[in-house]
């Protein structure tokens, strides 16, 4: 592993056989993934020629001034090109690399390792790195806005609205939705919809359930509701996402049922 200089900034050389590394790793297929900063060893390295890609919004304009080649965009917490992964700041970073072990393990274990991080399981990479005019919380408000997040994860089958979640946080719906937006960067209506349409995901994945269930499971008001948000958010339709899935699966492996003593 390559130890960078205690104080290294962006852009000091880095050493060929690193570069080297990365390369050869692209070339091999391998996704290659940079958080924040590391988007100049990838630029260095030649892997972003060409090639859409992000950092903190502070340093965008230092990489596109230092790599003219690279199309680098100021907002999106992370983006993907060719294989090619980078984010944005500290927080975009952990986004990216709860996405990526959702992509390779499926929505349960990206969740489970979030909640372990007390962080919330799911951002999209063309949520803005930051507000035009950000409004800056209180940690008392940041704290019950957690918490209104955390418990209706818990219950994304019931029937939950702007109002209830407003009410559970003790402000009104508009106030609610403004802090709420500054906070997360979507409105409460996208964030319940993505989160639902994840959660059908795991069902789809992990479970047998037929479509219909799926969809009352996950907290949608009709099957058809949800098979027409489905398709628009992952490219196709239930059925034929739970077959690519079960399709998709590694067979068992034997030293799990010794580990699990059956």
């Amino acid at each position: 592993m390559y130890r960078s200089r205690a104080l290294a900034r962006p852009g000091d050389p880095t050493p060929e056989p690193v570069l080297a590394a990365l390369r050869d790793a692209h070339a091999r297929g391998i996704p290659v993934a940079a958080l924040c900063a590391g988007a100049f060893i990838l630029a260095e390295a030649g892997l972003l020629a060409g090639r859409r890609a992000v950092t903190h919004w502070a340093l965008a304009p230092t990489l596109a001034g230092r790599h003219p080649s690279v199309r680098v965009e100021e907002t999106p917490l992370y983006v993907e090109d060719d294989g090619v992964w980078t984010s944005a700041g500290v927080a975009s970073g952990i986004d990216l690399c709860l996405h990526l072990v959702r992509e390779a393990h499926g929505s349960e274990a990206a969740a489970a390792i979030a909640r372990s991080m007390v962080t919330g399981p799911f951002r999209t990479g063309d949520h803005a790195q930051y507000l035009d005019r950000p409004t800056p919380a209180a940690d008392r408000t940041a704290e019950t806005l957690a918490a209104v997040r955390e418990r209706a994860l818990g219950r994304l089958h019931e029937a939950l609205d702007v109002s209830t979640l407003a009410r559970w946080a003790g402000m009104s719906p508009r106030s609610f939705a403004r802090h709420f937006a500054a906070a997360t960067g979507t409105t409460p209506h996208k964030w319940l919809l993505r989160h639902r349409l994840d959660e059908a995901r795991k069902l789809l994945e992990r479970t047998d359930h037929p479509v219909p269930e799926v969809a009352r499971r996950a907290g949608f008001a009709s099957e058809v509701t949800f098979r027409q948000h489905f398709a628009a958010y992952v490219g196709t339709s239930p059925r034929a996402y739970r077959a690519a899935a079960t399709a998709a699966e590694p067979p068992p492996n034997p030293s799990d049922s010794v580990r699990n003593g059956s």
